[in-house]
């Protein structure tokens, strides 16, 4: 299905390429082995705020955008917990200038002051936006804070409080890019029309000089799994109760993600899906529910959100109690084969479909590639998943010592 050719250079940096000879247009991608785990406790915020800082101006470059735009080309990034991501989006045989541009910040930034002042600026009233002046905007914190208490993932990646936005310095920001900003923490993945000789003499060329650096050893364990069950309130102008339930899981690596992701389709994708069927159309408790999971490096979430119809105790008991429910049926009782090959025959029709988009094909490529695997074993995991797995699976994840709830209720 993906023909990909894959070289490293002597720097470190490692390329991945999908050649599409149909495509007029071609995506860059270059993901970071950096994101908010490896941000010190005591200065949250800096990983997503770097994002930021890099498109405003390098080394050669003071302005990223515009001779992007001039061929035209288009840029985004994010940034999680564990990863940065930056792509860009451009006609095939303008590609060189994004070469240029990408190359030219991953050499070195051009640590402005000016670029510091505003970025800090357009964070922290973002931190204001979602956080504090959205309803619900800080169940991330109350949720994560809970699940994590002594593990990086407990902070959400735009920062514990806007403060420590705020308090970040040049020599903050110097540190952080020296530390993870390399061509031997990077991955570069080019999904278009443009032929690996081609595509190779480019890489070499733009990027072939910049020195690799001295990766920090990340430290950490692992999050500790609780040993009873967890309960965080909270009140906030919101128009209904939300109540979200996480479970610990495995970490995206682990042999039980695979069907821990089943799970929640059978549980809530689509109509077809248990809870949409048995929970939200009856119309008795919920106005909205889902469920999800973190897929992390580190032992993630397996999480249960849902906005009920009415607010008090009595609905919020029985919400819970039908959510417990379908979890304790899926604990006892194997799924038919039936609805197992829906839910993995809808898995792997999204799949392909997304498949369509170069964009998400060139970011699925980085990420197998940063995974060590290969895009085209990840279908057979979810198909050699059998109901006696699942059934296994739930009772592992779905331990009620092990629950940790958030009920979040109008004030």
């Amino acid at each position: 299905m993906t023909d990909t050719y894959r070289f490293s250079l002597p720097n470190g940096l490692r390329v991945v390429h999908n050649y599409n000879p149909h495509l007029s247009m071609a995506v860059v991608n270059t993901l970071y082995d950096v994101g908010g785990r490896d941000e010190a406790a005591d200065h949250t915020g800096l990983a997503h705020l770097f994002e930021h800082l890099m498109f405003g101006g390098s080394i050669h470059i003071p302005d990223f955008d515009a001779p992007l735009q001039a061929a035209g080309g288009s840029s985004n990034a994010w940034t999680s917990n564990d990863f940065t991501c930056f792509h860009n989006i451009i006609p095939a045989h303008n590609i060189e200038t994004v070469f240029w541009l990408e190359s030219d910040r991953m050499l070195s930034l051009a640590f402005s002051e000016k670029a510091l002042e505003v970025q800090r600026s357009v964070v922290v009233e973002e931190f204001k936006e979602v956080c504090l002046n959205r309803p619900y905007g800080d169940m991330g914190h109350l949720l994560f804070g809970m699940a994590y208490p002594d593990h990086p993932y407990g902070v959400p990646v735009i920062g514990r409080d806007f403060h420590d936005i705020e308090k970040t310095t040049q020599d903050d920001v110097r540190q952080w890019f020296y530390n993870h900003y390399a061509p031997n923490n990077a991955i570069l993945s080019v999904v278009g029309n443009i032929p690996p000789r081609k595509l190779r003499e480019l890489i070499e060329k733009w990027y072939g000089d910049i020195p690799r650096r001295e990766i920090p050893v990340r430290s950490f364990p692992d999050p500790r799994l609780p040993d009873s069950p967890r309960l965080v309130e909270a009140k906030g102008n919101v128009p209904q109760t939300a109540i979200t339930i996480a479970y610990p899981m495995g970490s995206y690596k682990s042999p039980g993600y695979v069907p821990a992701d089943l799970l929640t389709d059978i549980l809530a994708n689509g109509q077809s899906s248990r809870f949409y069927r048995r929970l939200l159309m009856p119309g008795k408790l919920f106005s909205d529910i889902d469920a999800s999971i973190l897929g992390t490096e580190h032992p993630g979430l397996l999480l249960i959100s849902a906005k009920l119809l009415d607010n008090g105790k009595q609905a919020e008991q029985a919400a819970i109690e039908a959510i417990n429910n379908e979890l304790l049926e899926l604990t006892l009782t194997e799924v038919s084969d039936a609805e197992l090959t829906r839910c993995v025959n809808r898995l792997e029709s999204d799949r392909l479909f997304s498949m369509m988009s170069p964009l998400q094909k060139a970011q699925s490529l980085a990420l197998a590639e940063i995974h060590n695997e290969d895009l085209d074993d990840i279908l057979p995991r979810y198909r050699s998943v059998t109901p006696a797995l699942l059934r296994r699976t739930a009772a592992d994840i779905f331990t009620p010592s092990r629950t940790m709830t958030l009920i979040y209720r109008p004030s």
